[in-house]
């Protein structure tokens, strides 16, 4: 049975990422990225690995969410 290649190595940090501002208002790119990190809904949290293309995602953003 192959092993879950969802799940996180032993150690690897991640970012917690809470929508907390609506995206209405904002240009079509930052929506993108939204929907790019799995954001749809208001107070809706995701979790992804602690990389340099996330953490790039995150700052075009930053305005909208809440990192954890």
């Amino acid at each position: 049975m192959a092993p879950n290649t969802s799940e996180q190595p032993a150690g690897e940090k991640t970012l917690h990422i809470t929508l907390r501002k609506s995206a209405i208002g904002y240009t079509e790119r930052q929506k993108r990225t939204l929907k790019a990190l799995g954001l749809r809904r208001l107070g809706q949290t995701v979790e992804h690995p602690d990389n340099a293309a996330v953490r790039g995602m995150v700052q075009k953003v930053i305005h909208l969410i809440e990192v954890s």
